[in-house]
């Protein structure tokens, strides 16, 4: 089992920044992926930004220019940093990783339990 725990949501004005964490735990062969998905109230569940095991990376063309991801592998650990943040940007956060448990076992797929960003003066 793998659990992700997700840390740095919380309150920010208009043009704040934060930094999400998601630390990854449990029987981890390697991580295939980490990413950032977000899902507003009243909205579907969408992809923010994304990093492989190789460092590619990919963004949602809102967060392009001002959020960054980042992975740090020997924690197991993908960031979120978040600048110029705009009311748009709240919504509940959820890590999301791409998780081989074992040498030559499939890709399995686990969520985080989320985080609040909320953007408002």
């Amino acid at each position: 089992q793998v659990q992700l725990v997700e840390s740095g949501g919380g309150l920010v004005q208009p043009g704040g920044s934060l930094r999400l964490s998601c630390a990854a735990s449990g029987s981890i062969f390697s991580i295939v992926a980490m990413g950032w998905y977000r899902q507003p109230p009243g909205k579907e569940r969408e992809l923010v930004a994304l990093v492989t095991s190789g460092t590619n990376t990919n963004y949602a063309d809102s967060a392009k220019g001002r959020f960054t991801i980042s992975r740090d592998n020997a924690k197991n650990t993908v960031y979120l940093q978040m600048n110029s943040l705009k009311p748009e940007d709240t919504a509940v956060y959820y890590c999301n990783a791409d998780v081989r448990v074992l040498w030559l076992s499939p890709v399995k797929n686990f969520w985080g339990q989320g985080t609040q960003v909320t953007v408002s003066s």
